[in-house]
């Protein structure tokens, strides 16, 4: 039918971490014939995949995977051997103003894809594979001490994260009761270019570029274990083609931060590269009302990984945050093309003073 040894479908390839997935299969594995399935919501980007969209083992198709009949149509259409899993409303304050529409993309449409996958691979499981990436939120919060490990029980304190919990039992379910061989992964939190500026990092840049106030919740004590998101690729890539069916694997950074430092780690990045005078970036701090149920910390133990399969991150944190920084200011075109009014309208009811 077609010259490709592989096709693997990717869903939301066209968002964060998903862009960086399908750039790193699509120019790391021209044998294999990339389709990148993504509905296009706010956080899907297109402008994002403009360096490789021309090449020819990438397929973008335009889709929801709440869609039963659209999700059998492509598989009908393609014969996936394999499917990577990133398609999700991922923002924690967005799922406190609406958790329905997280329990409709991140438990519905992980569930439609699994049945999608049964029905087609029900006569030959051999060499197919269902990988779902997911996140460290569904361990909930930590103490100063500790770490996630993958035996962490789940303890999910948001919508967000209680959809994805949901979805990870979902898809090792499936494992255990049909069969369908599947991997998964929990990861930290991501950075890098592409992000879009709901989040901690590309906010804090673009608001301090913009002398705009920089929003931190409650006191800036929560602390996060940050993971360069092209690791994060790599790591996907690793667990993709060596890791074990029927496993998870934690991935993390190995590097924690409080939210606070990484505000003025920032200032201190973008004091310097718009040579403006020391601190001056510092003074936009504003502390807003905490995010209610607001997990205090978050660190992933990511040694299985390590030891297993022999993935490690490249980048330290702050040769990673500079890099990031250079991005976002060598592409205003892209940030400006994404905030737009709906953008403002949420962020500003969002991020109330207290």
């Amino acid at each position: 039918m077609n010259d490709f040894s592989k096709t693997i479908l990717v869903t939301g390839g066209a968002g964060f971490i998903g862009s960086h997935v399908v750039r790193l299969f699509v120019n790391k594995y021209p044998h294999c014939r990339i389709v990148n399935m993504d509905a296009l919501t706010y956080a899907g980007n297109l402008e994002n995949l403009k360096d490789i969209e021309a090449k020819p083992n990438y397929i973008f198709e335009k889709g929801d995977i709440t869609d039963e009949a659209g999700t059998d149509a492509l598989f009908a259409k393609y014969h996936f051997d394999a499917v990577i899993h990133l398609a999700a409303e991922s923002h924690v304050d967005r799922s406190i103003m609406d958790p329905l529409a997280f329990v409709k993309t991140n438990v519905l449409g992980t569930v439609v894809l699994l049945n999608t996958c049964r029905k087609y691979w029900k006569d030959k499981m051999e060499g197919k594979l269902f990988y779902h990436v997911s996140t460290d939120e569904v361990y909930g919060s930590l103490g100063a001490e500790g770490f996630f490990t993958e035996k962490t029980a789940y303890d999910p304190h948001s919508p967000y994260s209680a959809s994805k919990a949901a979805s990870d039992h979902f898809v090792m379910a499936y494992y255990d009761t049909y069969g369908l061989p599947v991997l998964m992964s929990n990861c930290s939190n991501n950075y890098g270019s592409h992000h879009f500026p709901e989040k901690l990092i590309p906010l804090m840049i673009n608001n301090i570029k913009n002398n705009k106030p920089l929003p931190v919740y409650g006191k800036g004590e929560n602390v996060r274990d940050w993971l360069y998101v092209e690791d994060h690729a790599r790591a996907i890539d690793t667990i993709f083609h060596k890791g074990k069916t029927g496993e998870s694997y934690n991935v993390g950074g190995f590097n924690e931060w409080k939210n606070i430092d990484i505000v003025h780690l920032l200032c201190n990045i973008m004091d310097k590269k718009l040579q403006r005078e020391p601190g001056t970036s510092a003074k936009l701090i504003t502390y807003v009302k905490d995010r209610p149920g607001h997990d205090l910390r978050y660190a992933i133990d990511a040694t299985k990984l390590n030891q297993e399969l022999g993935w490690t991150p490249s980048l330290q944190f702050e040769e990673g945050l500079e890099k990031t920084v250079d991005w976002y200011l060598a592409n205003e075109g892209w940030i400006n093309d994404i905030t737009n009014g709906n953008y403002q309208h949420y962020y500003a009811a969002q991020y109330a003073k207290q």
